[in-house]
């Protein structure tokens, strides 16, 4: 029986909760600041990549975290899946945003939830109850209104990117225990390892992608901002660093959220980030919100709140079975931090102070 213990302080949870709010919309507006501008959206990816592994590095360096710097060919083997689908999940959100408003981001992908629930049941044989099939019901509801009864002009190649992300997503979900098993159970290895390895698959992937041009005018073609504004090179370092450092931070902040938040305030704390990311949307980009889309995105973050209340009420009844399904968080779905999530559950033992 594992002893109890103090519950964290409000002002801890604020802070996590507070930090996560404001680093995932700095994330989505800064990507979404460079790729108005680039036509690189895989190179973008790649250079946030290798700003976390360095990052990495130079925690280890200064003593902060303990790295496997010499890779084990049996741990690269091992996760060769789950970095296939984070490199293919992440170049698909980013081509996702490059394709849609900022706001329009989480209507594109809010198909994960309910791929999510269909890939469990469909491979892992678990089976959803009837509350979680209405919940994700709604949420597949909300995510029609915004696409197709909004009257709004939308981008079919954002959307099928979105909805194809949200699938990788899904499938990525149910890899997870099988690559923390290969790291032993630790999240903080894991992350290393995907960063790096997702980095290393990622440059031979956009120049067959076809991208190599598109890179070289980026570094040494002429600038094509207009006079005044920052350069089409500046703006795609500063986004680099920006989304780079915030990625890592988010990533090492990830063990502290799951230890002093529940599910319930995640999910909360994820409907306020959608909404603020649409009003930062209207504000830095001049978005369109329509009242379609705004009821869209209210659908959407109604069916993802009631399915983590049921989700919370369900873990609440006395032996549960072990085949039921057990999601992970969707804040951390969508960041690509879902790992962290599965950590919580499947390893209470062997925990790294970081990521």
């Amino acid at each position: 029986m594992a002893p109890s213990q103090q519950p964290p302080s409000r002002a801890l949870v604020i802070g996590t909760v507070s930090f996560y709010l404001v680093a995932a919309l700095a994330m989505v507006m800064a990507n979404k600041w460079v790729l108005n501008t680039t036509d690189t959206p895989l190179f973008f990816l790649l250079a946030q990549l290798l700003i976390a592994v360095v990052l990495f590095l130079a925690a280890h360096a200064a003593g902060l975290l303990q790295l496997p710097l010499r890779l084990d060919p049996q741990v690269c083997k091992g996760l060769i899946p789950m970095v296939g689908l984070n490199v293919i999940g992440l170049s698909f959100s980013n081509y996702t945003l490059k394709y849609v408003d900022a706001s329009f981001y989480q209507v594109a992908r809010g198909m994960v939830l309910p791929f999510t629930v269909a890939t469990s049941f469909f491979i892992l044989h678990a089976r959803p109850s009837l509350r979680i099939l209405l919940a994700c019901a709604v949420v597949t509801t909300g995510f029609f209104v915004g696409v197709f009864l909004d009257g709004t002009k939308v981008s079919l190649v954002g959307v099928t990117f979105g909805v194809l992300s949200s699938m990788i997503t899904a499938v990525h979900s149910v890899v997870i225990k099988k690559s923390l098993d290969v790291v032993h159970g630790s999240a903080l290895h894991l992350s290393w390892y995907t960063n790096l390895l997702s980095a290393v698959v990622l440059a031979p992937t956009l120049i067959l992608a076809g991208e190599l041009p598109g890179v070289m005018k980026l570094l040494f073609g002429p600038n094509e901002n207009a006079e005044g504004q920052m350069s089409t090179l500046s703006t795609f370092i500063m986004g680099s660093i920006i989304t780079g450092m915030f990625g890592f931070l988010m990533s090492l902040a990830s063990l502290m959220s799951i230890k002093v938040t529940s599910p319930i305030t995640h999910m909360v704390s994820s409907a306020v980030r959608g909404v603020a990311a649409s009003l930062l949307g209207v504000w830095l980009f001049h978005d369109v919100v329509t009242q379609g889309r705004a009821s869209s995105i209210a659908i959407i973050l109604l069916g993802s709140i009631w399915y983590t209340w049921v989700k919370h009420v369900e873990s609440q009844a006395p032996s549960p079975s072990k085949s039921q399904y057990e999601p992970v968080p969707l804040d951390e779905l969508e960041e690509g931090k879902a790992e962290k999530g599965f950590t919580h559950r499947h390893s209470h033992s062997t925990r790294d102070a970081r990521d």
